[in-house]
């Protein structure tokens, strides 16, 4: 806030905070299956990058077995893979989303607290639409934004003109990632 902001009491609006961001699907999907019939999978999965350490072995493992744990609760089963890049898939199984969401939060904010924040690349959320055509909600953490992909068949092949629809739905109600060209497809999602 500058000299004159303070003077003139005007205030610059706090930023979302970037667990607000993630738990902002939880209301987003009411929309989405009441008015464009657009349902979940039930699975959702974080994506990082482990680092060959004991500590943060640690942390993935504390991780694992408090999903896990809490999954006799609510229900929610955890399966683990690697993929060809080394990178780190942490899934998911639920059919209630809010409990989707709060797993995948409670991971990355272990990650964070534990100082590995910065090896959270994102949370993948996976849906299907009245046709049952696959279509995946996809919370980039470095940026905080939502971005919606679709794949159209094919490997490597994409629905454009679907993700912009749903651009479209989901701007109201997530914070969506205004330049496309950061809305990465993700091939091979686990889920």
């Amino acid at each position: 806030m500058g000299f004159l902001d303070s003077l003139l009491g005007r205030t610059k609006a706090k930023p979302i905070a970037a667990q607000d961001r993630l738990f902002a699907l939880t209301t987003a999907y009411i929309s989405l299956e009441t008015e464009h019939n657009i349902t979940t999978r039930g699975q959702a999965a974080i994506l990082f990058q482990p680092v060959d350490t004991a500590d943060f072995d640690n942390i993935v493992t504390e991780m694992e077995e408090l999903v896990r744990g809490t999954g006799e609760e609510t229900g929610t089963t955890l399966t683990v893979e690697t993929d060809s890049f080394g990178y780190r898939w942490m899934i998911l199984h639920d059919p209630d989303v809010d409990d989707l969401v709060v797993g995948i939060n409670a991971v990355s904010d272990a990650l964070a607290v534990g100082g590995y924040g910065d090896r959270t690349l994102a949370a993948v959320f996976a849906f299907k639409d009245a046709r049952d055509r696959q279509l995946y909600l996809i919370y980039n953490y470095k940026r905080g934004t939502w971005y919606p992909f679709v794949p159209a068949g094919g490997e490597q092949a994409r629905d454009a003109e679907r993700e912009l629809q749903l651009k479209a739905i989901l701007e109201p109600e997530l914070p969506v990632e205004a330049e496309l060209e950061r809305w990465l497809p993700m091939w091979g999602i686990p889920i």
